[in-house]
């Protein structure tokens, strides 16, 4: 399923235009940007899931076509772990 095709679904479940819902996924995707880049926090939504930070540590990688090694900083990235509610109801144990 595509952004638009969620706008879309939104919008005829609500009867709230599509630019207006168009313009709330898109702030609501930039808050959760936001949030996890800038400001390094997690974002919890209950029943649904969890958008958190995991840190990688810091690793050394080999570049075998120059045949030398490089550092790997330490960084955090992006994970979303979902709720019990949406995994179960995913799996289809409801």
């Amino acid at each position: 399923m595509t952004k638009q095709e969620i706008v879309v679904s939104i919008s005829r479940k609500t009867g709230i235009d599509r630019q207006t819902v168009m313009t709330t996924v898109e702030a609501f995707m930039e808050s959760i940007k936001e949030a996890l880049a800038e400001q390094e926090e997690n974002v919890y939504l209950r029943g649904f899931g969890s958008f958190i930070l995991k840190k990688r540590a810091t690793k050394t990688a080999r570049n075998i076509t120059k045949n030398t090694t490089m550092i790997i900083p330490e960084h955090n990235i992006p994970a979303f772990k979902p709720a019990k509610v949406f995994f179960e109801a995913v799996k289809g144990e409801e």
